[in-house]
C-alpha cells in the first residue's frame, strides 16, 4: 500500500460517472505528479445537463464509480474534489482600485486590491466558485502580472469571477454526502480539463479548449496565459444520439453503441461500399445499412455543434486570436474525424487532448479524452495537497518562514488558472 498522500476526483457527467483515485508524487510542491491507482466509471442517473435532477439515482452512480475505483486502488478515498459545470455557470468581471501609501507596492497591497475586486455583490441564489486575476494596472501601466516592488499610487486589478447556482451545487453536495463522501472542493469542470490537456505557451498564444459532453459542449477561451471566457451550448453527444435513432430507427442503447463502434464525424472519411449491421427493432429486422448514412447523420449535427462553437467564439470577441487553436476534449472528441470536422467549421488548427502528462501507475485506463476531467481535477486537488502539506511540514520553520510559504501558496492557487 502506498505512503503517498491520496487525492480521489469525481466527475459527474450526463453520460457517465467517473472517479479517479490517484496517490500524489514527484517534485513537491513545485510539479506534483499522479500516480493512477484506480478508475471507476458508471452510467449517470439523475443529472440532467450538469444539475441533479434526482438525488437518490445520482448517489447509486455515484457510490458504485467510486466503489469501483476504491477496490481497484486498494485504499479508500474520504475527501473528493468534484466537477461542476452546465448552464447555470456564470461569470464575469469585476475591478478593483486601492491607493498605494508606500513607496512601493507590496504583497498586503495586492491582497487589498483583491479583495476589493472580490467584493462585487453576489445574488442570494447564486455562490462565487472561482476568483482569478487578470491583470493588473499601476496607474497608467497595464498589462502587469505581479505588480509588487513596482512603484505608484494606484493599483488595480481586473478579477474574472465564476459562479455558480446554489441549488445546483447544493444538490451536487447533498448527493456527494449520501453516498458517504466528503466535497473537498467543487472545481469548474472546464478549467479543470485545461489543467489535464493544456500546456503554457497555448495559454499564452490564445487556445479554446471545447469539451463535447453528452448534454452540453463547454467552451473555455485562454489568453494572454489567463482565462478570458466560458460559455455552455445545450447540446452534445446526446442530440448524436438521437439522431442516429431517428434516422436509422434503432433503439437508444443501439444507437450507442453503433456510434461507439462505428462513428465518424466527417464524410469525407467514409466510402459508400462500407456496410455495418443494424440490430433488429420495432419492425424492422436484422439488416446492414451504409456506414456513410450514419457518418451523414453526425457530421450534420457534428457541423451545427462548431458552428455554435464559432459564434461563442466571435461573441467572446477571440475570432482570429487563438495562435494556438482549439483542443477538444470530452467523449465526443473520441469520434473518427473529429478533429478534421472542427478544422474545416472553425478555421484554426485543432488537435484532440489526452490526459497522459504527469501521470504514472494504471495511466493507460485514463488516456482518452473523456477522463480529462476527472484527471484535471486530480491533478487541481495534487496541487492542493503538495502545497498545502509543504506549509505542514515546514511548520517548524520560524513565523516568517512558514508565512512566506503560505504566501506563495495563495499567489499560486489565484494564479492556477
Amino acid at each position: 500500500m502506498t505512503t503517498d498522500p491520496i487525492v480521489a476526483a469525481l466527475d459527474i457527467g450526463t453520460a457517465h460517472t467517473t472517479a479517479l483515485v490517484a496517490s500524489v508524487g514527484g517534485d513537491l510542491p513545485r510539479t506534483p505528479m499522479l500516480r493512477v491507482l484506480g478508475v471507476g466509471r458508471a452510467r449517470t442517473q439523475g443529472l440532467r445537463r450538469g444539475v441533479v435532477s434526482d438525488i437518490e439515482e445520482a448517489t447509486r452512480s455515484i457510490r458504485k464509480a467510486l466503489d469501483e475505483a476504491q477496490r481497484l486502488a486498494g485504499v479508500q478515498a474520504d475527501a473528493l474534489y468534484v466537477g461542476i459545470a452546465g448552464e447555470h455557470v456564470r461569470a464575469m468581471c469585476s475591478t478593483g482600485v486601492v491607493a498605494i501609501s508606500g513607496n512601493e507596492i507590496v504583497r498586503a497591497d495586492v491582497e487589498r486590491v483583491n479583495e476589493v475586486a472580490r467584493a462585487l455583490a453576489i445574488p442570494q441564489d447564486r455562490e462565487l466558485l472561482h476568483a482569478i486575476p487578470q491583470e493588473y494596472r499601476v496607474d497608467q501601466q497595464q498589462g502587469i502580472r505581479d505588480p509588487v516592488g513596482m512603484a505608484g499610487l494606484r493599483l488595480e486589478t481586473e478579477m474574472y469571477l465564476v459562479t455558480i447556482g446554489s441549488a445546483p451545487a447544493l444538490n451536487l453536495r447533498r448527493s456527494v454526502e449520501r453516498a458517504g463522501f466528503k466535497v473537498k472542493e467543487l472545481v469548474l469542470e472546464p478549467l479543470a480539463s485545461a489543467l489535464a490537456v493544456l500546456n503554457e505557451e497555448e495559454k499564452e498564444l490564445g487556445v479554446a479548449l471545447v469539451e463535447l459532453g453528452a448534454g452540453t459542449t463547454d467552451v473555455a477561451i485562454f489568453h494572454e496565459g489567463k482565462i478570458r471566457h466560458i460559455g455552455s451550448l445545450p447540446y452534445g453527444g446526446n442530440n448524436v444520439t438521437g439522431d442516429i435513432v431517428h434516422g436509422l430507427g434503432v433503439t437508444q442503447h443501439d444507437a450507442e453503441q453503433l456510434k461507439e463502434a462505428y462513428g465518424c464525424a466527417y464524410e469525407p472519411l467514409t466510402g459508400g461500399d462500407e456496410l455495418i449491421a443494424v440490430p433488429a427493432s420495432g419492425s424492422h429486422g436484422d439488416r446492414h445499412l451504409s456506414r456513410e448514412l450514419m457518418t451523414h447523420i453526425i457530421h450534420q449535427r457534428m457541423d451545427e455543434i462548431f458552428d455554435l462553437v464559432q459564434r461563442e467564439i466571435d461573441t467572446a470577441g477571440y475570432r482570429g486570436k487563438l495562435n494556438a487553436g482549439v483542443v477538444l476534449t470530452g467523449g465526443g472528441a473520441s469520434l473518427e474525424g473529429v478533429a478534421d470536422l472542427a478544422t474545416d467549421v472553425l478555421g484554426v488548427g485543432v488537435r484532440v487532448g489526452l490526459p497522459a502528462g504527469r501521470l504514472s501507475g494504471l495511466r493507460e485506463l485514463v488516456d482518452e479524452p473523456r477522463f480529462t476531467t476527472v484527471t484535471g481535477l486530480a491533478l487541481f486537488g495534487a496541487h492542493r495537497m503538495a502545497l498545502g502539506g509543504a506549509v505542514v511540514r515546514r511548520a517548524g520553520l520560524s513565523g516568517t518562514g512558514v508565512d512566506k510559504l503560505a504566501q506563495r501558496v495563495k499567489d499560486w492557487l489565484q494564479d492556477f488558472f
